[in-house]
């Protein structure tokens, strides 16, 4: 990268399509005049209110209008909130993606699911490594993380250096690896940085956070105190040093470890073939040769620790698993906390448990792997940022990071707190807001990405409160007469066996309406299902306060 004199011109655009105001679907471009390179691409889990749709991924209009200066993704680390997206988005913008080595094989299993691996550029970085791309240059940091060969990232622009934390805790046990590279923190600290974007998830945590191998010890202490009983643990599958903490306290009660859940099954095979995970030979068994085993000699590692409908434990819960069922004495461990939205049904899957005889344990088997308050004041007092944009969190998040961005000495005008789809232009000496771009997130219902809108939503969202009516009408060709109908349908707004009165009055309303139309000589199609609708809604609000959506069907013969 060419160093330009200080003009006073350079300036940087920092352009967040996703990922703030929500915990979920990270996605940051970094534009010049010439070049863009975008900061991971997540996706977030639908609200309760997007019914039926499976995942929400970001817009990224932006970038497919200036797809000649998209240079590449660059990715901190590989949870779903940071690379869930790129299978989709790949798709309609191939770039190059640059990754650590276990992040870019957990993205090269997505893009194996997708067929994308023969078509997509990747290349493995190495902390300390640099990647130069188009007017930027970037540098991979050692952070801790809840997975192993997480990165932060130094962007070198033309404007000044950006740091951006990506997920991160400051771990000086970790379970796999080096402790996070804080010198390397002080180091670009010390030479000038002019923005720090850093995590705000646990920003409203006092303290520090505690060292993912405590949560060890009291696996150890658990599995002592359950050595007769069959465990269970349920944990986040991409909590790679978790299930090492698992199989090692397994190992210390001779315990055989069966791995179950799709996602789960996928990341432990790949961390275990890259060494990240280390298992004794033969210890993980398939679940077909659980039954040469006792209780007293098995450990199950599931996903399903937040409840998810499909997961391997809440079918094991509900008993619709094919070759896993609880039963009394079993053990299960819940390794996570609930995100915020999902604690409904948790304890949905922990009631079935508890019925089914299991014993349900959620003791302080969970570390966060964020960071608190005093390693979010750590990474500032050393970084020393001229501008801090919080980022990883909802609104109060942010906030809350910008009122310790100022107790760290950032001036209150040199907090941005920003909205997805807002353009902060960066320079040298100032930062401001200068425009938006389009940044919605986009539903994915099944394999049709996109053609879930607001309308549709509304429309099911009418359904599942109000029901349905449809109204067949047959008319004869070119005379425009009745010759059957008008029949109705019900659905979900009243049992038609029990309200046959309801629907015969019905019909003489739909009769009525329709007479008033013939009488005035309209015979329009669209007039008469306006009217049919119309009439109907007036009638069933008078009679029993309820709206269902109504359909008319007309059919010619």
């Amino acid at each position: 990268m060419k160093k330009k004199g200080k003009t006073g011109n350079e300036s940087v655009r920092v352009i967040p399509l996703g990922g703030l105001e929500q915990i979920g679907m990270n996605i940051t471009a970094f534009e010049t005049e010439t070049s863009i390179v975008v900061v991971d691409c997540g996706l977030a889990f639908p609200e309760d209110d997007m019914l039926g749709v499976d995942l929400v991924i970001p817009d990224i209009t932006y970038l497919k209008d200036n797809r000649e200066k998209v240079k590449g993704f660059v990715i901190t680390h590989g949870h779903e909130d940071h690379i869930g997206s790129l299978p989709y988005v790949l798709q309609e913008l191939n770039v190059p993606i640059y990754a650590t080595k276990l992040t870019m094989a957990i993205i090269e299993n997505k893009l194996k699911e997708h067929n994308l691996l023969n078509f997509v550029k990747r290349k493995v970085v190495t902390y300390g490594q640099y990647i130069n791309l188009g007017d930027f240059r970037i540098e991979f940091i050692r952070t801790n993380h809840s997975i192993a060969d997480s990165a932060a990232l130094a962007l070198y622009t033309p404007a000044g250096v950006i740091v951006h934390t990506g997920d991160f805790k400051v771990d000086y046990t970790p379970v796999f690896g080096d402790t996070i590279d804080l010198a390397r923190f002080g180091e670009l600290g010390k030479k000038g940085v002019l923005a720090l974007m850093c995590d705000s998830t646990n920003v409203m945590n006092p303290g520090f956070t505690m060292s993912e191998r405590t949560v060890g010890k009291t696996f150890d202490a658990i599995f002592e105190e359950n050595a007769k009983n069959r465990i269970i643990v349920a944990t986040f599958a991409s909590n790679v040093d978790r299930v090492q903490q698992i199989i090692n306290s397994a190992r210390r009660q001779n315990r055989k470890v069966v791995i179950e859940g799709r996602s789960m099954v996928n990341i432990v095979n790949t961390a275990v073939e890259l060494g990240y995970i280390q298992v004794p030979d033969n210890m993980i068994i398939s679940l077909e040769e659980m039954k040469n085993y006792t209780d007293d000699q098995l450990v199950l590692i599931t996903t399903g620790s937040q409840g998810e409908a499909m997961a391997a434990l809440s079918r094991i819960a509900a008993s619709i698993h094919r070759k896993i069922t609880i039963k009394p004495g079993d053990t299960v461990i819940f390794s996570s906390r609930p995100i915020p939205g999902n604690e409904k049904s948790v304890s949905k899957v922990m009631n079935e448990l508890s019925q089914k005889g299991a014993k349900v344990i959620i003791q302080d088997t969970h570390v966060s792997g964020h960071a608190c308050q005093e390693e979010i004041k750590l990474i500032y007092s050393l970084v020393k940022p001229k501008f801090a944009i919080p980022v990883h969190g909802e609104y109060r998040h942010l906030i809350c990071q910008g009122e310790l961005a100022q107790e760290m000495g950032v001036p209150k005008e040199n907090v941005q707190i920003l909205s997805s789809g807002e353009v902060l232009e960066l320079k040298p000496d100032s930062a401001k807001v200068v425009g938006a771009v389009q940044a919605q997130g986009i539903m994915v219902d099944g394999l049709s990405v996109g053609d879930v809108g607001n309308i549709v939503l509304r429309d099911r969202q009418h359904l599942s409160e109000n029901g349905l009516l449809v109204v067949v009408l047959t008319l004869e060709k070119g005379s425009n007469t009745i010759l059957s109908g008008p029949d109705i349908v019900s659905r979900g707004f009243v049992y038609v066996r029990e309200s046959e009165n309801l629907m015969d009055e019905c019909r003489e309303v739909v009769n009525i309406a329709l007479d008033r139309l013939y009488d005035r000589g309209i015979t329009d199609w669209g007039r008469m299902k306006t009217e049919i609708k119309d009439t109907l809604n007036d009638y069933l609000w008078k009679k029993m306060k309820r709206n269902p959506m109504i359909l008319p069907i007309i059919m010619e013969v």
